[in-house]
């Protein structure tokens, strides 16, 4: 069976794979792509075995910190990151939701102190799938339908 690449491919950078469809530009906002000037290409509803349609990320000349990658987690489970290097897949990684999730999901509680003071929010994973975050302030739940990332 032949292989047909659908996106070109890069010489050095990062490549997000596995993002569900309709997540893509959640995850372009999630990493503040939308303000860096290295060359972006992305693709949006291509065939997946695992997702049905799927949405790949490619950033040349970009390589991201472990806090801003376990961000796509969140909107993004099953993503696959891999490190080019001259062409070549150098590293393989899978993205984690991480146990304590600091300043970037505002708490679903609107009586919560962080939806009224300048505090920065604070959770803890409860469960991955489906997701589940519990505010350190108020020690509500915050599910996925629920999540609001800053």
């Amino acid at each position: 069976m032949e292989k047909e690449l659908k996106v070109s491919a890069i010489k050095d950078g990062t490549v997000i794979d596995h993002i569900p469809a309709q997540n893509l530009f959640k995850v372009i906002s999630l990493l503040g792509l939308e303000n860096i000037s290295n060359q972006i290409t992305f693709g949006t509803n291509l065939e997946s075995h695992k997702l049905g349609r799927k949405s790949i990320i490619k950033v040349a000349d970009k390589f991201f910190a472990d806090d801003e990658i376990n961000k796509i987690a969140l909107v993004a489970p099953e993503a696959k990151l891999n490190i080019i290097r001259n062409y070549e897949v150098v590293e393989k990684r899978a993205v984690e939701v991480p146990n304590e999730i600091i300043g970037y999901v505002r708490c679903f509680n609107p009586k919560c102190v962080t939806n009224h003071q300048p505090i920065t929010t604070r959770f803890y994973l409860v469960n991955k799938h489906p997701l589940s975050l519990r505010c350190h302030y108020c020690e509500k739940e915050t599910t996925e339908e629920h999540l609001v990332i800053l």
